[in-house]
């Protein structure tokens, strides 16, 4: 159970994995991922460190792992190609980095935060971005060493017409440090066969992530053109900036989106300015991890259909 605190500002984080329907056999997996990239993420702001450090580095674990669809287990296009995209915003500044459909950087989300940090540009897309990782001396790698024996496996099998194997999607991380800053960082591989090129959420600022010190920050998965056509960041950040708590703003928004679409297969995660967290997904499971008031780690898959038990 995610529980509010008092209004008393306190450093917080909590990462997801993707909503979607997980197959049982990755349960145990899935909430354990989850649960280190939040304790990784924490030791950063234990330490005293940044909110916009504590995302990347929680995200890039994420990244590694080849059971979530980003970075080295990203899903493969139609064409059996990885293309990647990435978002990190800073709720100080209101400032934010992306990028899309990247091949060769190992952490996409590193890459979006360096547009941010060190180029006076918010997005870069496609060959740029992976011209400007280069340029910015990131390591590029052959855009083969993103796919997963398991990929490769499922791709030749439904290329071949034998299976059908359901998407699921995206990573994140939002969190408040010890100054009150805010963060959110997401990344993803998009939807599994998506036509080359295809963009989703992910990367865009206000549906993807937002962050806002002056309310909290959040981090959407899920089918990306729902969450682009809610802004689904946004909104849950607007319904803090009306007097809703964190979970209250994630349960609103899975009304919200459910009244538009059916299924809405979507989710967020949320932290406020003081540090609670909240989270939903419309989804049978969502990996999890977080870090309670007590600095225990969770990770879990969630809790049902509209949030968290």
């Amino acid at each position: 159970m995610i529980k509010e605190s008092d209004n008393m500002r306190r450093p917080s984080i909590i990462v997801h994995g993707g909503a979607g329907p997980w197959p049982d056999k990755d349960d145990v997996e899935a909430a354990a991922g989850a649960k280190r990239a939040a304790e990784i993420g924490w030791s950063i702001l234990q330490a005293g460190g940044s909110a916009l450090d504590a995302v990347e580095k929680a995200t890039n674990y994420l990244e590694d792992h080849p059971l979530y669809d980003a970075g080295r287990g990203s899903f493969l296009n139609e064409l059996g190609e990885v293309e990647m995209d990435a978002l990190i915003t800073d709720g100080t500044t209101l400032n934010f980095g992306a990028v899309a459909a990247v091949k060769h950087v190992q952490h996409p989300i590193s890459l979006a935060r360096l547009v941010m940090t060190e180029t006076e540009y918010a997005f870069f897309a496609g060959e740029g971005a992976d011209m400007l990782a280069q340029k910015l001396g990131m390591p590029v790698v052959p855009n083969i060493a993103f796919v997963t024996e398991q990929m490769y496996k499922e791709f030749i099998e439904r290329t071949g017409g034998h299976i059908h194997i359901p998407s699921l999607g995206t990573v994140g991380a939002v969190a408040i440090d010890s100054e009150g800053h805010t963060a959110s960082a997401t990344s993803t591989g998009g939807r599994r066969d998506k036509p080359k090129g295809r963009v989703g959420d992910t990367p865009i600022f206000g549906a993807g992530g937002y962050a806002d010190d002056r309310y909290g920050a959040a981090s959407a998965t899920g089918i990306g053109e729902h969450a682009m056509r809610t802004l689904l960041c946004r909104y849950v950040i607007d319904r803090i900036a009306e007097g809703a708590t964190a979970q209250e703003a994630a349960t609103q928004a899975a009304h919200y989106v459910d009244g538009f679409f059916n299924p809405s297969d979507l989710g967020v995660i949320i932290v406020d300015k003081y540090g609670n967290l909240g989270a939903m997904h419309t989804t049978p499971k969502m990996p999890i991890g977080w870090i309670d008031e007590d600095g225990v780690a969770h990770g879990s898959m969630g809790g049902g259909i509209h949030g968290l038990e």
